[in-house]
C-alpha cells in the first residue's frame, strides 16, 4: 500500500514542525471553530450562485446592459480563484486564523457597500474584493478540520463540509426569489452582513492561533505565484465569458486563452521542477490524487451543468420566476442535510471507493430520468430524479473529500485545500460553459430539424396554423393578421420544442459523465490506512 506523501513545500514543511496540539472532543472550542469555516463554507459557495439567479435585477439597479452585467460575476469568480491559488501560503505564513478574520471583514466591508455603488466599474472592483475575501473561507475550512478537530471527529467535520458547499449552491434560488418579492435585491449582499459576525466570533474562539511564519516569505515561490493566479485567473473569465462572446469568434476570449494557458503551463513546469514549491503538484503522482482530483473536477462539472438546465429549463419553457425554480432546487439540498451525518458513519467503516462508486451510478441514473424531459413538466416532474441526484451527490462528495484527505499528512492540508478550491471553481465553469454552448448548440440543431418538416407544409402543419388562426380570427377583422399571428404562435412553439430537446440532450450527456466518472473509480486502488 502506498503510504501519504511527506511535505515537499516549504509550507508544508513547516507545518509539519509547527503541528498545533488537536482539541479534545469534551472541549467547546473545537464545535465552536466548526460552525465558523463551515458557515464560511456556505457563504463562499451563495456568493456566486445568489449572485448568478439575481443579475437581471443588479444590471437593472446599475443601469447596465446585458454584455456590461455579464462581468458582475466573473469578477467574483477571478477574486475567489485568485486567493484560493494564495491560501496555502497565506495560511502557512499569518495562521490560518489570522487569514480567514482579514477575510471575513473584507467580506463584510464590500458585502455592505456595494448595493450603495451607483456605477458599474466600482462595483465590479467591489465584487472582486468580495471575491478575495471570501475565496479565503473554503481552502483553510480543510486546515482546520484536519489539523485540529480530534481525529475521530475529522470524518464528520469532512461530511459536514461537502455537504454545506453543495447545499449553498442550490438554496440560492429561492433566497434571491425571496429577497427580490419581500425586501429588495440588495439584500444579495446584505444577508452576509447578517450571518459574517456570528462567522467571525466563531472563528475568533474556535480556531486556534498559530506563530506568523515571516521567515516562509524567503522561501516562497514567487514566480510560481504570479504564474498560477495570472494563469488561472485568465482562464477562469475566459469560461465564464465564452459562450457569450462565441468562443473563437473574440479577440478577448481568445486572448485570455492563450495568456492562461501560457502562464499555467509555466507554473506546473516551475511546481514540478523547483525544489521548494510553493504548492506540492508532486503528490499527484503518488496513489490515486490525480484520479481523485479529476473525479473531483467532474463531479462539479456534471452538478453545475444540472444546476444550470433546471432553471433555465423553468425559465425559458414554464416561465417560472426565481422564487419558483428555488422550490425545485430545495429538493436537492433537503436530502444532502438528513444524510450527511450518518453517511460519515458509514464512512469510517467502508472503503470510501464504493461509496464513491455508488454515488456516481445514481446521478448517472438520476440524469438519465431526467433525460426524458418534455414540454409539460413542472415542478413535481423533476423530484424523483432530483432526489435520487442529490442523494447520489452526497455520497459522491463526501466520499470523494474524504478519500483525498486521507491521501495526505495534515501538514500539506493547504495544498489539498488550495487543489480542491482550484478543481471545485474550474471543474463547476467548465461544467456550466461547455453545458451552455451545448445547449445553444443542441438547440440550433433541433431547431432547424423541426423547422425542416413545418416547412414541408404536412397536413398536421396545415391544421395547426388553421386552428390558430380561427382562435386569433374570432377576434379580429383581418384575416391576414390573424394568419401572421398563428404563424408567429406556431414558430414560438417550435422554439420552446427545440429547447426542451436540447435540455433533455443536456441531461444525458450528464449521465454520460457520471458513467464516465464510476469508470474512473473502478481505476483506483485501494488507499492505506488512515487515522481519519
Amino acid at each position: 500500500m502506498s503510504q501519504p506523501l511527506a511535505p515537499v513545500s516549504a509550507a508544508g514543511i513547516a507545518l509539519q514542525r509547527l503541528a498545533p496540539p488537536r482539541f479534545e472532543a469534551t472541549q467547546w472550542r473545537p464545535y465552536v471553530g466548526l460552525v465558523g469555516v463551515l458557515l464560511g463554507s456556505i457563504m463562499g459557495t451563495l456568493g456566486s450562485r445568489v449572485t448568478t439567479f439575481g443579475l437581471a435585477d443588479l444590471r437593472g439597479a446599475l443601469h447596465a446592459g446585458f454584455d456590461e452585467g455579464a462581468w458582475i460575476t466573473t469578477a467574483f469568480g477571478v477574486g475567489q480563484m485568485m486567493v484560493g491559488v494564495a491560501s496555502p501560503y497565506l495560511g502557512a505564513v499569518f495562521g490560518a486564523r489570522r487569514v480567514l478574520l482579514l477575510g471575513i471583514i473584507l467580506f463584510f466591508t464590500t458585502s455592505l457597500i456595494a448595493p450603495l455603488a451607483e456605477a458599474l466599474p466600482a462595483f465590479l472592483a467591489l465584487q472582486f474584493l468580495g471575491g478575495l475575501g471570501s475565496g479565503t473561507f473554503i481552502p483553510l475550512t480543510i486546515l482546520f478540520v484536519v489539523r485540529s478537530l480530534p481525529v475521530r471527529m475529522v470524518v464528520f467535520g469532512l461530511a459536514i463540509y461537502a455537504m454545506n458547499s453543495e447545499l449553498s449552491q442550490n438554496v440560492a434560488a429561492s433566497l434571491e426569489g425571496w429577497y427580490a418579492d419581500s425586501l429588495s435585491w440588495r439584500w444579495i449582499y446584505w444577508q452576509y452582513c447578517a450571518a459574517l459576525p456570528a462567522m467571525f466570533a466563531a472563528i475568533w474562539f474556535g480556531v486556534p492561533k498559530e506563530q506568523v511564519n515571516t521567515g516562509l516569505l524567503r522561501d516562497l515561490d514567487w514566480w510560481g505565484l504570479v504564474y498560477a493566479m495570472g494563469g488561472f485567473a485568465m482562464l477562469y473569465a475566459a469560461l465564464d465569458q465564452g459562450n457569450r462572446l462565441d468562443w473563437r469568434g473574440s479577440g478577448v476570449v481568445v486572448g485570455l486563452l492563450a495568456g492562461g494557458g501560457i502562464l499555467t503551463l509555466a507554473f506546473l513546469v516551475r511546481e514540478l521542477t523547483t525544489p521548494r514549491p510553493f504548492l506540492n503538484l508532486r503528490m499527484l503522482f503518488r496513489g490515486n490524487l490525480a484520479v481523485l482530483m479529476l473525479l473531483l473536477a467532474g463531479f462539479r462539472f456534471m452538478i453545475l451543468s444540472t444546476a444550470y438546465i433546471i432553471p433555465a429549463y423553468l425559465q425559458v419553457v414554464q416561465n417560472f420566476r426565481e422564487l419558483q425554480v428555488g422550490q425545485v432546487l430545495l429538493w436537492i439540498a433537503l436530502p444532502q442535510l438528513a444524510i450527511a451525518l450518518p453517511l460519515a458513519m458509514l464512512l469510517r467503516r467502508v472503503d470510501g471507493r464504493w461509496v464513491l462508486a455508488l454515488g456516481s451510478a445514481l446521478i448517472g441514473i438520476a440524469c438519465l430520468m431526467a433525460s426524458e424531459l418534455t414540454s409539460q413538466w413542472a415542478t413535481a416532474d423533476f423530484l424523483p430524479s432530483q432526489i435520487l441526484q442529490a442523494i447520489g451527490q452526497s455520497f459522491a462528495l463526501t466520499a470523494l473529500v474524504v478519500l483525498l484527505v486521507r491521501s495526505i499528512v495534515p501538514a500539506e492540508a493547504l495544498t489539498i485545500g488550495c487543489l480542491l478550491q482550484t478543481s471545485r471553481l474550474f471543474g463547476g465553469e467548465i461544467g456550466t460553459a461547455f453545458m451552455q454552448t451545448f445547449v445553444r448548440v443542441r438547440e440550433q440543431v433541433h431547431a432547424n430539424l423541426i423547422g425542416l418538416h413545418v416547412a414541408e407544409g404536412t397536413g398536421a402543419v396545415a391544421d395547426r396554423l388553421a386552428a390558430y388562426a380561427g382562435r386569433f380570427g374570432a377576434h379580429a377583422t383581418d384575416q391576414a393578421l390573424a394568419v401572421a399571428q398563428a404563424e408567429k404562435l406556431l414558430a414560438g412553439a417550435v422554439t420552446t420544442q427545440a429547447s426542451v430537446l436540447a435540455y433533455a440532450d443536456g441531461f444525458a450527456v450528464a449521465g454520460l459523465g457520471a458513467f464516465a466518472c464510476l469508470a474512473l473509480v473502478a481505476l483506483m486502488r485501494r488507499g492505506a490506512p488512515s487515522a481519519f
